[in-house]
């Protein structure tokens, strides 16, 4: 499907930090809690991950992510999702995370 140029850029996508993560034993399928630093103007945004495949808790803290940081929020298992931590499936179906490579400051939108 073709879209329009300004139907995608409503779409607001922005480089963030990984502050904080912790299991999510509630979720339907493995997943983490995931808080990501999203700079001054939108701040730290919370979401709900299914992304136990290739990262560890540890491994995640400090990890620069892409997040859809205007979405409506969600309610997932009693935990308020803020943002779409975005990612690529592997061949497994597992979510690798697209990541920002060298590091850009925290909001600082995709485009």
């Amino acid at each position: 499907m073709i879209i329009k140029y300004e139907d995608f850029e409503q779409v607001d996508l922005r480089s963030g930090t990984i502050i904080k993560a912790e299991e999510f034993p509630r979720a339907k399928k493995p997943a983490y809690k995931v808080w990501a630093d999203f700079g001054p103007e939108i701040g730290i945004k919370q979401t709900s991950a299914q992304i136990t495949v290739h990262y560890s808790l540890s491994s995640l803290i400090g990890k620069q992510i892409i997040g859809c940081v205007n979405l409506e929020p969600k309610n997932i298992a009693g935990f308020l999702s803020e943002f779409l931590l975005v990612g690529i499936s592997d061949e497994q179906q597992a979510v690798c995370l697209a990541t920002v490579d060298p590091k850009v400051p925290n909001g600082n939108k995709l485009f």
